[in-house]
């Protein structure tokens, strides 16, 4: 189904989500009222997403990560740092990619070109997906910000 916001590129209709954590299901549901499709994965496999996927509506289903990414017209990426050798790659290729990741060394471990600042996260996930286009996006914002401040384009309070 096609997106119903006339301020949206109507070619791009559906969102792989590659793991659905609190900033994924969180913009998954802002996305989905909008009229966009999502596709949902997590480590755990599509059959534990059944109680997100339900309250999101026909617009909503879950998969492997392989699966989501292929399906993406675009890729929200939101994943521990640690995990980024397990997004994939191929269905990926040409493909815009938004990284919402953030480094926690607590969480994440020490990896050395970020503690020296040789690197970015958003760098480190482009290397490892050299033939997509990462861009950073929803890092800095707090999960629940990402409802509760959403505006309709064009309304008072919306950023266009």
């Amino acid at each position: 189904m096609p997106t119903t916001d006339p301020g949206v590129d109507q070619s791009l209709t559906t969102i792989g989500f590659i793991l659905a954590g609190h900033i994924g299901s969180t913009l998954a549901r802002a996305l989905v009222t909008r009229g966009y499709d999502v596709v949902l994965s997590n480590s755990r496999g599509p059959e534990t997403l059944s109680g997100l996927v339900a309250g999101l509506g026909p617009n909503a289903r879950a998969a492997t990560s392989e699966e989501a990414a292929g399906a993406a017209d675009i890729a929200v990426v939101t994943i521990p740092l640690r995990a980024i050798g397990s997004v994939p790659v191929e269905p990926l290729a040409g493909k815009v990619v938004i990284d919402t990741n953030n480094y926690y060394p607590q969480r994440d471990g020490r990896i050395a070109p970020l503690e020296d600042e040789s690197t970015t996260t958003a760098e480190l996930l482009q290397a490892h997906l050299p033939t997509s286009k990462v861009v950073k996006a929803f890092n800095h914002i707090r999960f629940g910000d990402i409802l509760d401040d959403a505006r309709p384009a064009g309304t008072p309070g919306s950023r266009s």
